[in-house]
């Protein structure tokens, strides 16, 4: 055997995992080892990340409240959130709850340490998003003014930044900040619902009566519109609808008047101005045919019942994809640390996000695909790294297992080259992994050119070959241990791969390659995915 090949896919995010700086590109001119990154220091680091994942649940539980996020998986958990719905975020937001009430109470979880960072990274990005969206509403409003006057400045906390945080910490500095955003997010609600009143009097000079049965629905309404901002009621709710009671067969103008109040108090706070003013024209032609034509004023009141049901669910999806935009802004705009790889900026999507956020200006079927496209190009960015960093952590680990020295370089064209010398087999024989377009290749090398080997060296290679196999298997069970869903093929059953130390002087795909048709690699790579995140429901 002398090439194994694997396709990584992430199962698991591990919360403790930081960006890797870049290994150093190769020179071409450069002596054997320049380029190379040792990767003897990274090994303490993967074995304490393959205790922490061999503990038992409740062990877990506590070590995970311990924990402070890396740099890489903070981010990763961000473009997860990106990917997916409000209401799924909700639940993230509740099973966070859930866990901390748990370990509050000292009760044994379920849960991993990955999945309860999960859990409360998405609560973290839920509460970004909606604080974006809050803020962006309220400056909106504030440049266009209303009758009811400039709209309170929302007192809300800072956004919230994981990275670096104990899980124990982020999980209070949570139940704080949802609790402000909850109280700013009604008192904006309260002064949306003031500016839509001046479009729901009557044309008539006894008001009052009108008047108290509006405000008193109204009220009803925003106790409504905050309860279900809640993170249980978001992920088990389906969108609000209008009060759904039928009109009363027998009408008065009273009954009338009584009705339509219901009615325009069921509005929802952000309800869009000109839909409110047609429900409520459609009140007062009910109001005006109560004493003459009661059809008619019938007909008029299920008419603005119907422009309330409309409105409410155009306001709750406009709100929703403020929040998204907010939360794509906020990815989109990430920069990764100092020192670390740079991520392709996205300045035409978030240029869109912006304009979405400042304006108010919904984005259009095509510019919510290229948002939604740099969104997924970033994520498969950032899983590549973490990919990249996590083989890099299985061969340090292999190489605190077993000895010898072990190192990384970054020649073009490929994600990463690691190599390794397992103890006794310097100086003609080590193990290569490449990584290039997310297929790992892990080979038997020789030292030395291409030529005829003698049988002594057919012979050690053959036993090297036969050592290779029993470091795959060690190497699919670390990068399991690490997160990673890995299964090595192989792809040749013997002979070695001759290069140099260090280098790549040989192409190491050419020799594994051989007696496939030309053009065999290269429709294999467009056929398989680069990088598969498994999170539940089958998406990459």
């Amino acid at each position: 055997m002398s090439s194994g090949l694997a396709l990584p896919t992430i199962q698991v995010i591990e919360p403790a995992v930081y960006f890797p700086p870049p290994p150093p590109p190769l020179d071409p001119q450069a002596l054997p080892h320049t380029g190379m990154l040792h990767l003897n220091d990274a090994a303490g680091q993967a074995s304490a990340h393959l205790a922490d994942a061999a503990g038992q649940a409740v062990h877990q539980a506590a070590d995970a409240a311990l924990q402070v996020l890396g740099s890489l998986s903070g981010v990763l958990l961000v473009g997860r959130a990106a990917l997916l719905g409000t209401r799924l975020l909700a639940a993230g937001a509740v099973r966070a709850a859930e866990e901390q009430r748990c370990l509050e109470r000292r009760q044994r979880l379920a849960a991993t340490a990955a999945e309860q960072w999960e859990a409360a990274a998405f609560a973290a990005a839920r509460f970004n998003a909606r604080r974006g969206a809050l803020l962006a509403r309220a400056a909106r409003a504030a440049a266009h003014g209303g009758p009811p006057g400039p709209p309170p400045a929302p007192d809300v906390p800072p956004p919230l930044a994981p990275v670096g945080e104990r899980l124990a910490d982020l999980r209070q500095e949570l139940a704080r900040a949802e609790e402000a955003l909850r109280h700013a997010e009604e008192r904006q609600a309260a002064w949306e619902q003031r500016r839509l009143t001046a479009l729901l009097r009557l044309d008539e000079e006894r008001d009052d009566d009108w008047q108290r049965a509006l405000r008193e629905s109204r009220q009803r309404a925003l106790r409504r519109f905050t309860a279900e901002r809640t993170a249980d009621a978001e992920a088990r709710q389906l969108p609000r609808q209008a009060d759904a009671r039928r009109v009363p067969a027998a009408l008065d103008p009273e009954e009338v008047r009584r009705t339509g109040a219901e009615i325009l108090g069921a509005l929802d706070p952000y309800a869009a101005a000109d839909t409110a003013e047609l429900a409520a024209g459609a009140v007062r032609d009910a109001v005006r045919r109560a004493a003459d034509d009661p059809r008619r004023a019938r007909i008029h009141l299920t008419e603005a019942r119907k422009f309330v049901r409309d409105a409410n669910k155009q306001a709750q999806e406009t709100r929703e994809a403020q929040e998204r935009a907010a939360l794509h802004h906020d990815f989109l705009g990430y920069e990764t640390p100092e020192g670390a790889e740079d991520l392709a900026p996205a300045p035409d999507a978030v240029a869109l996000l912006r304009r979405t956020l400042d304006e108010g200006t919904p984005l259009t079927p095509a510019e919510r695909e290229l948002v939604e496209r740099r969104v997924e190009e970033r994520q498969r960015a950032l899983e590549a790294i973490y990919i990249r960093e996590r083989c890099a952590g299985a061969v340090a680990e292999l190489a605190r297992r077993f000895g010898g020295p072990a190192g990384a370089g970054r020649p073009e064209g490929q994600d990463i080259r690691l190599d390794w010398t397992p103890e006794g087999w310097d100086p003609d024989h080590w193990l290569r992994a490449t990584l290039i377009g997310g297929r790992l290749r892990v080979a038997t090398m020789y030292r030395g050119g291409p030529g005829e080997r003698t049988p002594e060296q057919r012979a050690l290679d053959d036993a090297r070959c036969a050592e290779t196999r029993e470091r795959l298997a060690e190497f699919e069970e670390i990068t399991g241990a690490l997160g990673l869903d890995l299964e090595f093929k192989v792809e040749r059953t013997e002979g070695a791969v001759p290069g140099v130390l260090g280098e790549n002087a040989l192409v190491l795909d050419g020799p594994a390659e051989a007696g496939r048709p030309s053009g065999a690699r290269r429709d294999e790579r467009r056929e398989e995915p680069r990088h598969r995140t498994v999170d539940g429901d089958g998406r990459r």
